[in-house]
């Protein structure tokens, strides 16, 4: 079981004390990079830079923005030179940029190695050596024990964050730590959009498996996860924000009374490497787990090569321990994840136009 530890759950950006200040978002063209900046914004931050190697969405951010404050880097966070030219006089990084396709990173794995575990390194060794305060990586549940590339790579990741957090140790100048978290509702490449998509084509919705168990989490929820981080963490800690889950078959027939549309469902099997249930938390993680309420803390791995520690001597709390998973955790019936859906703005807006 986790420990307990419930510190102030404060995830207003007010907090943050960004006024002034300047953060860099890879990958700032994204789903969560568009969050942030609202947010952000709103809340009197100096400066945010988009770091980004996508031009076009780059312009048309501009345009749509029209605010100075925000400022436009391209670049790739393969390319040290790039990343460090970006990095420089930045106060926190929010560390986004990644490929995320499952079955892209299946066909394509040393694509997903160059951006997911090579440009983290080039970014977390740009943000050392510029003196940023704060490096907040972004994960997901397919780290926790990794079926594919993708979570192979941010596994790795991960492992990459932690290991230079050691040692950075607590006195150094920039804090590095990550956050993970699995289905972000109606981002970028995500179910929702695709089933929306369907429904309003009266097309059927094409389902892998509907017994397959997502957690449910909102844009907002993963900034302030993200924000959450920044404000708690120590030295090479992750965080992940407890969230419900719900069916895949359950959310597509939420989606369809949410609309007001009934279209068949066409089950398709499974795809490569795509997994029944999401894992947030592996259950060795939960043995040294810290619980903040609507969150959990999992420190840093300290251990060194002291290989007893791994090999020859075990732990008995991790025996009694589980995994936090989509398939445990709150599960919604259609009624909760129509509420759900009806809190998120991208439902409201194809409700309102």
């Amino acid at each position: 079981m986790p420990n307990s530890e419930h510190p102030v759950e404060c995830v207003d950006a007010h907090a943050v004390n960004i006024r002034g200040k300047r953060l860099l978002i890879t990958g700032g063209t994204g789903s969560f990079g568009n969050v942030v900046l609202e947010r952000f914004l709103a809340e009197g931050i100096g400066e945010i830079r988009v770091f980004s190697r996508d031009e076009k969405k780059q312009e048309d951010m501009r345009v749509a923005l029209k605010d100075s404050r925000v400022k436009f880097y391209v670049g790739d966070v393969r390319e040290p030179s790039s990343i460090e030219s970006a990095m420089m006089n930045v106060d926190y990084v929010f560390h986004a940029a990644a490929l995320k396709q499952v079955p892209s990173c299946e066909f394509y794995p040393m694509e997903a190695i160059r951006t997911n575990i090579l440009g983290a390194e080039n970014v977390l060794n740009a943000a050392v050596k510029a003196g940023v305060k704060r490096v907040v990586v972004l994960s997901t549940d397919k780290a926790v024990y990794p079926i594919n590339a993708m979570g192979m790579s941010k596994a790795l990741m991960e492992k990459l964050t932690v290991a230079k957090s050691r040692l950075l140790g607590e006195g150094s100048p920039t804090l590095l730590c990550a956050t993970r978290y699995g289905n972000v509702m109606a981002s970028r490449g995500s179910v929702i959009p695709l089933f929306v998509s369907q429904i309003r084509a009266n097309q059927p919705i094409t389902i892998t498996d509907p017994n397959m168990t997502r957690f449910l989490m909102s844009l907002k929820e993963s900034v302030d996860l993200v924000v959450y981080a920044y404000l708690n963490s120590q030295q090479g800690d992750i965080f992940v924000k407890k969230a419900p889950a719900s069916t895949i078959g359950v959310l597509a027939q939420a989606l369809m009374e949410v609309m007001e549309r009934e279209v068949p469902i066409n089950i398709i099997g499974t795809r490569h490497g795509e997994k029944r249930y999401e894992s947030l938390v592996s259950r060795e993680e939960m043995s040294h787990a810290h619980d903040h309420g609507s969150y959990y803390r999992i420190p840093q791995d300290d251990r060194d090569l002291n290989y007893s520690k791994y090999l020859t001597e075990g732990e008995k709390i991790i025996s009694s321990s589980e995994d936090y998973t989509s398939d445990n955790t709150e599960m919604l019936d259609i009624e909760g994840v129509k509420k759900v859906l009806l809190g998120l703005d991208y439902i409201k807006n194809l409700k309102n136009s």
